[in-house]
């Protein structure tokens, strides 16, 4: 199992996810859809000055659907690259699909 996290513009938030559920049946999520920060890039803050802001996608997803969201998500970067997707995953290790 593996934790899937994903901050990216959110001009893009729509089309990432739509890709993921295509990707993956029974594709489960947490959005959290305004995200501020500042990564290589820019800031996105949602203010007057920095006016763009971010979303955060969280998923938990078996080995077997990894492959699948991982390659979901790199089509939506290459046709994307200036939004500023960014993907990250973590290992979950020993646990249970459910608490």
């Amino acid at each position: 199992m593996k934790r899937i996290e994903v901050i990216a513009n959110r001009s893009v938030q729509d089309e990432l996810i739509e890709s993921l559920e295509k990707s993956i049946a029974h594709f489960y999520y947490t959005l959290i859809p305004v995200v501020h920060g500042r990564g290589k890039r820019q800031y996105r803050m949602g203010t007057a000055t920095w006016p763009e802001e971010n979303f955060m996608l969280i998923s938990y997803l078996s080995d077997d659907c990894f492959d699948p969201a991982a390659q979901s998500i790199r089509r939506i970067k290459q046709r994307f690259p200036k939004e500023g997707i960014t993907f990250f995953t973590v290992p979950i290790e020993g646990q249970s699909n459910e608490a």
